[in-house]
């Protein structure tokens, strides 16, 4: 997709089937079995068989191989497997991945998924244990050595000049945190089932890295999650309506790092994911105004707001008081704060129940969906549809 010109994949594919595990903080078994349940649960949501897919494409942090995951779930021969970098980054990207082969002909039915014991297992939160030699290592070589160890160290950098630029105090990030555990609490699958938040309880959370309380921050999941897609033409023959991939997007800034791009003109923006949004806006032919549903990556509250505002839903420094309105219906799954952090792939599936009308914080008459992967590295985003 050129940043320039329209596109022309979008409302060729579109997802077809969702699944999942249980979100859990121990799951007692494999990764590879998280993926393998994820994806059966997936294919039967959608009507396939295993048989069926000739695709796959995860990230390059998951541990589960494409040949092996096919193996466990019973899929056959494979003419398409890919893996997208960058963390949750990725989880859109793998979506946009399907749907280029399936566009192109070079696979029919592709399965994207992310599995992984985040919480029992390696936890992201922990930081930086070791790095194998490379430029990405050495890059992080000059925050290190200064005590900026963890993602929320390094979110906290951005998240600290975002206040300081438009006079803030930390409790503007309590509106994110807030308005997802509000949605958490009704949603059955939800970790924080049931346990709302209010300011007042995110103001009196510990600090974790100023100006980050510790509800500022993803919690971390045991899990898996799958995605089908196919062609528009073969969705309208499965049981499920359609959510039909109207625009999806990849993009990474000028000065880009993963995560500590601190050395960019300005830290108060994510310019990666203004380039998602140019891209989804122009491809889809839509605008702030024609979204129904935002399903933004919240691994650390601020960046929720910033995302609001690369997209152009409200000004610079005004996110805040647009979440605090409730301007728009955001991450009504619980998002990663509520719900699970499965690196953005439950958001995903979160979009196509909206569609679907099949949501436990269904939002009445939803025809399109925003959906955006991790932020403050190379990111992706999506524009789901309502079939016709």
């Amino acid at each position: 997709m050129s940043v320039r010109t329209r596109d022309s994949l979008g409302g060729r594919a579109a997802v077809v089937g969702i699944g999942a595990t249980e979100f859990s903080k121990d799951s007692g078994r494999s990764e590879l079995s998280l993926a393998a349940e994820a994806v059966r649960a997936a294919l039967d949501d959608a009507g396939l068989a295993p048989g069926d897919v000739d695709g796959l494409v995860t990230f390059t942090m998951d541990t589960n191989p494409e040949i092996t995951v096919a193996q466990a779930a019973g899929i056959g021969e494979l003419s398409f497997f890919s893996r997208v970098h960058y963390g949750g980054g990725a989880a859109c990207a793998t979506v946009q991945q399907a749907a280029l082969a399936v566009a192109s002909g070079v696979a029919e039915v592709v399965v994207c998924y992310r599995a992984f014991n985040e919480r029992s297992g390696r936890r992201f939160g922990s930081g930086v244990q070791q790095r194998e030699p490379s430029a990405e290592g050495a890059a992080l070589g000059w925050q290190l050595p200064f005590g900026l160890l963890t993602p929320a160290s390094w979110v906290a950098m951005a998240a600290q000049r975002y206040l300081h630029t438009y006079g803030l105090t930390p409790d503007a990030f309590g509106h994110v945190a807030v308005t997802d555990r509000r949605h958490a609490a009704r949603n059955p699958a939800a970790y924080f089932h049931g346990k709302p938040i209010t300011l007042a309880d995110h103001a009196a959370s510990r600090w974790i890295v100023e100006p980050l309380r510790l509800l500022d921050c993803c919690q971390e999941t045991d899990g898996g999650q799958a995605i089908v897609v196919t062609s528009v033409e073969r969705a309208r023959d499965l049981p499920r309506p359609p959510a039909v991939i109207l625009a999806a997007a990849q993009g990474a800034g000028r000065k880009q790092e993963a995560m500590t791009s601190f050395y960019r003109d300005q830290l108060t923006g994510l310019p990666e994911m203004g380039v998602v949004a140019r891209q989804l806006w122009r491809t889809a032919g839509l605008t702030p105004d024609d979204i129904d549903v935002a399903i933004l990556y919240d691994h650390f509250t601020p960046f929720v707001l910033m995302q609001l505002e690369e997209f152009g839903f409200c000004g610079p420094g005004e996110a805040a008081d647009f979440v605090a309105a409730d301007a728009i219906p955001l991450n009504t799954h619980g998002g990663q704060l509520g719900e699970a952090y499965l690196h953005g792939m439950n958001g995903i599936a979160e979009a196509v129940r909206q569609l679907r009308g099949t949501s436990v914080n269904q939002i009445p008459g939803a025809a399109r969906t925003l959906v955006t992967a991790g932020t403050g590295v190379p990111t992706s985003g999506l524009i789901l549809g309502a079939d016709g």
